[in-house]
């Protein structure tokens, strides 16, 4: 859910799809306490690979400096390179020193604020450095005064320990003409924490995947137009050791197993400044996830739906039984339709850092049924698959999900 991917990340064994691409912050949006990653600005390290552009870099309108207008598309596209390079640059030194105002320069102030809040959740999930391994350039379009540069970025986080994670994430930049000076001002990512090898976005494909940050079931392999499961909200301690933010979201989700969209919806706990605080949240990748206005608490007996009505058009449904309210509301957006999702996930903060998930004890998913091929089923009846959820720093698991039970349509994730 939310991330990411990124928030959504299931794989094989060997790597992670993109949460819900969302960042855990302690503000409270989408999935309290995230915003979605439009974050790190794309920079480049010493080990990144050069931008592939067949022009020389003209560097006649970069971020912060005077310069004379750029004379042809071709040394356009290098500057704007350019400007990603050193903006990478730029937010690696800026969380190496704990000064974010490294990063002004090259990017637009709404941006700015956006990547101070990058960085913080970065540190509030236990990560001490940042670095860019690589980055390879994709298409790059320049219309007058504004510009998309697109990356596909490797970046590794370290931890307090010592361990690392890498991430692997598509970055579409758009950029202005401020003055003379071209800026950054905003980064969508349709998908990260995408695998060695893997098809960008992808959880799981295949019977006994393990995911870093997802746990429960995932089913594929046909067009599915719709998803629902009741479940009961986790009571989660606000009393945990260290002070690094912690989290967990339940949910149910069309696509994102296999393809770079997803429609998800869900409630969620998040641990902070020793309080806990619940909520209710909608979400289509790669936007940020959103809050709405339906109270929940612990102990809460929740059922989400999501329904295609028309092509483009879902309408979600998130019922508490408990206090009796209702949220109803309709999203525009254009999903693959390609899976159908019931995770309990942890949140990631991206640039390769996940929130530590928190202790929800379990969760128990009943009434879970999806709409493939025009026809209802359960889980089991769709092939749906487990997924296992494992820290890849340490190899230690941190949430199970049962077998199905007896009617296919209910199964309990535990937490390890």
């Amino acid at each position: 859910m939310k991330d990411n991917p990124n928030e959504n990340n299931a794989t094989t064994s060997t790597g992670d799809r993109p949460t819900r691409r969302s960042t855990i912050i302690p503000i409270g949006a989408g999935i309290a306490l995230m915003i979605a990653i439009v974050g790190a600005a794309a920079l480049m390290g010493p080990n990144a690979s050069t931008p592939q552009s067949s022009a020389t870099p003209v560097p006649t309108a970069i971020a912060g400096a005077s310069a004379s207008p750029l004379t042809s598309p071709q040394s356009d596209l290098a500057t704007l390179q350019l400007v990603a390079q050193t903006a990478n640059d730029e937010q690696q030194q800026a969380f190496a020193q704990n000064d974010p105002t490294l990063m002004q320069a090259t990017a637009t102030a709404a941006y700015y604020a956006q990547l101070v809040q990058v960085d913080a959740a970065l540190r509030s999930a236990g990560v001490t450095a940042i670095q860019m391994l690589s980055t390879n350039f994709g298409p790059s379009t320049v219309q007058s005064s504004s510009a998309q540069v697109a990356t596909t970025e490797t970046w590794r986080a370290t931890y307090a320990d010592g361990t690392t994670t890498d991430d692997t994430s598509v970055n579409d930049y758009t950029l202005v003409l401020v003055g003379l000076a071209w800026k950054i001002s905003g980064d969508v990512q349709p998908s990260a924490n995408i695998p060695p090898g893997a098809t960008p976005g992808g959880p799981p494909t295949a019977v006994g995947t393990t995911s870093r940050n997802w746990s429960g079931y995932v089913a594929s392999g046909g067009t599915f137009t719709a998803v629902s499961a009741t479940w009961t909200v986790p009571t989660v301690s606000a009393t945990a050791s260290g002070t690094s933010a912690r989290a967990d979201a339940t949910w149910v989700g069309i696509g994102g197993a296999t393809t770079t969209d997803l429609v998800q919806a869900g409630t969620q706990a998040t641990v902070a400044n020793g309080a806990v605080q619940y909520s209710a949240w909608v979400e289509t990748l790669p936007q940020p996830s959103s809050d709405v206005p339906l109270a929940v608490s612990a102990g809460d007996t929740v059922t989400v739906s999501l329904i295609q009505q028309t092509a483009g058009s879902w309408n979600i449904t998130i019922t508490n039984a408990t206090s009796g309210g209702v949220y109803n509301g309709t999203v525009t957006y254009a999903s693959s339709a390609a899976s159908a999702e019931w995770i309990e996930e942890a949140p990631t903060a991206g640039r390769g850092g996940v929130v530590v998930l928190d202790s929800f004890g379990a969760v128990q998913f009943t009434n879970a049924s999806a709409v493939k091929d025009g026809q209802t089923v359960t889980p089991a009846a769709a092939s749906a698959t487990a997924v296992t959820m494992v820290n890849n720093r340490s190899g230690v698991t941190l949430a199970t999900p049962s077998a199905l039970g007896s009617d296919g349509a209910s199964f309990t994730v535990t937490r390890g």
